[in-house]
This record gives C-alpha cells, sequence and structure tokens, in this order.
C-alpha cells in the first residue's frame, strides 16, 4: 500500500510510483532531463536504454507527478519525480548515494528514521510553482507517514566552474552551514572549497536569486549545507548537500499535511 494518498489539483495528482511501468517511466524523464536536455555525459549503455538508472532505483521509492489529461500511459503522463530513500532501503544496498560524494557519518549516527532526497526533476513544460508545490505536498505526507526526523541529499547548480558559482557558493557557506553535530563534509578527493567571497562581500538578495529553485525550496523548510562542493562533471554540475531537520519545518505543506499523513 502507498504511504501516501493521492493528492489531487485539477487535472495534476502526486503519489508514489506503483509497479514497473510506473518506475520505467520516471527513469525515461530522468534521462530526457539530465542528458537530452541538460547535457549529462551518457555511457553508452544509458544512451543505449534512454534511461537514467542505477541500483539505488530498485529499492527506494519514487515519488511521481501525474497530469491525468494526458491519458494513462505513464510514458506520457509522469511529469516529475523524486527519487525517496529511507534508511531501512539504503541498508539494502549498502549505502546512500550521497556517500559517493560526501561523509555522511554523523547524519547517519542521528537516532530515528532519515531520508535521503535526489533526482529531482520535472517535464519543461511543467516547471511551474504549482508542480513543485504538488511535490512537496507528496514528500510532507511521506515525511509525516514515515516519522522522518532529517531529510538530505545532494543539490545541483549548472555548470562546473565553482568560480563562476562564487556568489552562490560563499552565500550557502556563510549564511546556511549546517552545524557542526550533523555536517556533511565532501570527501576529499571531490571536495571543492565554497567559501570564495568573504561575508561582507554577499549580497545575499542576489545571491539567493541566482541560486536554483530546488535549493531555495530546501532555504525555505529551514534548510542546511554541508561542508565543501562537488564538481559532477558527468552530469555538468556543481553539487551542494542539503539537509532539513523536520523538527524545524515551519513551511505551510508540512503544517497543513500533517493531518493527511495522520489522519
Amino acid at each position: 500500500m502507498n504511504p501516501i494518498e493521492d493528492t489531487a489539483g485539477g487535472s495534476m495528482e502526486v503519489r508514489l510510483a506503483v509497479g514497473p511501468r510506473e518506475v520505467d517511466a520516471a527513469l525515461a524523464l530522468r534521462f530526457r532531463v539530465f542528458y537530452t536536455d541538460g547535457g549529462a555525459k551518457a555511457s553508452a549503455e544509458t544512451a543505449a536504454i534512454e534511461r537514467d538508472s542505477d541500483a539505488f532505483d530498485a529499492v527506494c521509492d519514487h515519488l511521481l507527478v501525474i497530469d491525468r489529461s494526458r491519458g494513462e500511459d505513464p510514458s506520457q503522463n509522469i511529469v516529475g519525480t523524486y527519487r525517496l530513500m529511507r534508511r531501512e532501503h539504503a541498508e539494502k544496498i549498502g549505502r546512500f548515494y550521497t556517500a559517493a560524494e560526501y561523509d555522511i557519518s554523523r547524519i547517519l549516527a542521528l537516532p530515528g528514521p532519515i531520508l535521503e532526497l535526489g533526482r529531482s526533476c520535472t517535464d519543461p513544460g511543467y516547471r511551474t510553482r504549482s508542480t513543485m508545490q504538488l511535490l512537496w505536498q507528496g514528500i510532507a505526507q511521506y515525511v509525516f507517514a514515515h516519522d522522518i526526523g532529517m531529510m538530505f541529499g545532494c543539490a545541483s547548480m549548472s555548470g562546473t566552474d565553482p568560480e563562476a558559482l562564487a556568489l552562490e557558493l560563499s552565500y550557502l557557506h556563510h549564511f546556511h552551514r549546517a552545524p557542526d553535530e550533523f555536517r556533511p563534509r565532501a570527501l576529499p578527493a571531490l571536495y571543492t572549497e565554497m567559501n570564495r567571497m568573504a561575508k561582507d562581500a554577499v549580497a545575499p538578495k542576489a545571491a539567493l536569486s541566482a541560486l536554483p529553485p530546488l535549493i531555495k525550496g530546501y532555504l525555505r523548510l529551514g534548510g542546511f549545507v554541508g561542508d565543501g562542493a562537488v564538481v559532477d562533471h558527468q552530469f555538468n554540475t556543481t553539487d551542494v548537500c542539503v539537509m532539513v531537520k523536520t523538527d524545524l519545518v515551519t513551511d505551510k505543506y508540512f503544517r497543513h499535511y500533517d493531518r493527511t499523513a495522520r489522519g
């Protein structure tokens, strides 16, 4: 049974994937967004199957935004997706995805359920506030259904030149760095300094405006970032590790959907 309820808005709904056809359609959407549109470098196998996939996909949950006006075929009606991996999912495969870029031992040491968020993407025609609201509504229900205490994951900025992202990285470093007790750190071989500008030289409004919508969304939920960025040449991105403690969340989606998830 799905641990979250269907949440509909007009022709749109958000829910967990049911069955291999829906998961496959989510992987196909990810391929189009990350590789066809985003310029990620595909291996021969990935290019041949036109799916963004890895071993984690088989053990986690896939959150979907579905536009029912596009029919019943998952390959046509799935317009957004998020990969959700709880501690018990990671135990099946031996690690979280984020561990390939960051030392997350302090997060793993936290008591209780934790949730890794990843592989977020939406169809270009659906990159709207309402689509993001649906995704966050689904995540909120999932968080409350599983009593998640901490959400975390890698979030990306476009480009692989950290100096071109100096404003954004420095802003995150100076204004949103996680407390030491659960702060992850980029692995030594991948570590890229985020503190590229003095704090008094950072214009917070300009920096916030320049950040991708997904990272801004995490910050609005009270999110923190880890120590160090990671340049991902395969995906043409610069990644930061983002965390949200759900007991600090005051966002309206979590307040409203607490009743939905528990009721």
